[in-house]
């Protein structure tokens, strides 16, 4: 998962995704906010797709991606410091 989002163009498609109204995002919303190709853009949603990071369904000629919540919160926790006890309790 580190590796998916260590590229700051997938970072930035996994931000878009999550961030889209509905939850949802098309790859054709995705595609015009880059200075990139197409099929650039695809190899990276497939990136985050086999990182477990999104999933993506097709309708018609377009796919949808949305976010995998599950797996998003378990990257983030990576990142998340562990609590501190209480003052006055002691760690067990």
């Amino acid at each position: 998962m580190l590796k998916a989002v260590a590229d700051p163009v997938r970072l930035r498609l996994l931000s878009m995704i999550g961030s889209h109204a509905g939850g949802e995002a098309c790859v054709c919303d995705l595609t015009d906010a880059f200075d990139l190709t197409a099929p650039t853009i695809s190899h990276h949603l497939k990136v985050l797709r086999t990182a477990g990071l999104i999933s993506g369904e097709r309708r018609g000629t377009w796919v949808y991606y949305r976010i995998i919540p599950e797996a998003v919160n378990r990257l983030g926790a990576l990142f998340t410091p562990p609590a501190e006890p209480v003052s006055g309790e002691r760690a067990s």
